[in-house]
């Protein structure tokens, strides 16, 4: 009966933090001044959060049927591995569409060449200069 009480606690911490973290993600996306710094809400605390969630869910069915749902660790695993994705093809492109920054964000992004942010015109590598 003990370890009932345990898990109860531990699935209820569970579901508080991630409602904390989507909270922090969620203000954070609204608050923060550009494109860059916004993107850092929902691919990090968001993420975090909805992630802790589905871990009180896994716990929550385990208790209950006794047995795990692969279900829950299917969408985490998918959450997880394709926030990082999707972050950074917006981050690129991003950079590849020369949004603004504010002043605050220091630096200039090395990883872009000239041809690709539009600058210069890009020839295709299989028709050659002409």
């Amino acid at each position: 009966m003990t370890h009932y009480v345990i898990l109860e606690g531990v699935i209820a911490f569970l579901l508080v933090a991630g409602g904390a973290f989507v909270l922090i993600g969620s203000l954070g996306m609204a608050h923060l001044r550009d494109f860059y710094m916004r993107l850092h809400g929902p691919t990090k605390a968001t993420t975090l959060g909805i992630g802790c969630m589905l871990m009180a869910s896994m716990l929550y069915f385990w208790v209950v049927d006794g047995r795990p749902d692969a279900q829950e660790v299917l969408i985490t695993l998918f959450l997880f591995i394709t926030a990082p994705v999707s972050a950074h093809l917006m981050a690129k492109t991003g950079l590849h569409l020369q949004l603004r920054h504010v002043d605050k964000t220091q630096g200039r992004p090395s990883e872009l060449r000239k041809e690709e942010i539009g600058e210069k015109p890009v020839l295709h590598p299989d028709r050659g200069h002409g």
